[in-house]
């Protein structure tokens, strides 16, 4: 048996045309495209950050997109601003009054997520758009302003190709079962709660 920490380049070619014949016929069972289902959940910091990365990865193909932020509105979030660059490509709403300890009026909240929800189903729906993003609707699932068998039947609606993302901490297990592609962000360490460190413009905000 030839030694695992060294291949000569006779063996390492062998070993990856192995590899490449595997793979190739692992593609040649898989379906060419269908619309994906993704939630991004967990305590961990990212969850759109990793979303937002896939809406400039939609753009760049050429695709329509849309973005509705359920949480975030009491501010212009950065990347509104730099999105906006993409003009009719692109629908971005940030429809939230912010956390719930600043807004302190439940009712209004629960009207907000469900216009928000609303202008998300109506994307969703919508064929012409590739990728629709909906941020932090776990957080609003979570806290019981929105049922998650709503959003479960929005889902059914989607046309086969569109893919859509849902973000926030606490995504419910009926959601996770439903979903293509799931990553939860593991927080390990954070300077807000461990050092003291304000949010910081361009990291979190």
């Amino acid at each position: 048996m030839a030694d695992q920490t060294y291949l000569s380049p006779e063996q390492y070619q062998k070993k990856m045309q192995r590899r490449k014949e595997a793979q190739a016929q692992r593609l040649a069972k898989m379906s060419d495209e269908k619309g994906l289902v993704i939630v991004n959940t967990g305590n961990g910091k990212g969850k759109t950050t990793a979303a937002l990365g896939m809406v400039i990865r939609s753009l760049g193909h050429g695709f329509r997109v849309a973005v509705v932020q359920f949480i975030k509105g009491a501010w212009e979030p950065a990347e509104k601003e730099v999105l906006s660059q993409w003009g009719e490509r692109l629908e971005f709403y940030a429809m939230g009054e912010g956390f719930t300890w600043e807004t302190q009026d439940q009712e209004r909240d629960i009207e907000n997520v469900q216009v928000a929800w609303e202008k998300g189903l109506s994307f969703i729906c919508n064929k012409k758009y590739r990728l629709v993003l909906l941020d932090e609707i776990n957080v609003a699932l979570k806290l019981g302003y929105l049922n998650v068998d709503t959003v479960l039947e929005g889902l059914s609606q989607k046309p086969n190709t569109t893919h859509v993302i849902l973000t926030g901490r606490g995504a419910p297990p009926p959601l996770i079962e439903r979903a293509d592609l799931v990553t939860e962000m593991t927080l390990i360490k954070h300077p807000f709660k461990e050092q003291g460190i304000k949010a910081q413009p361009g990291i979190e905000f």
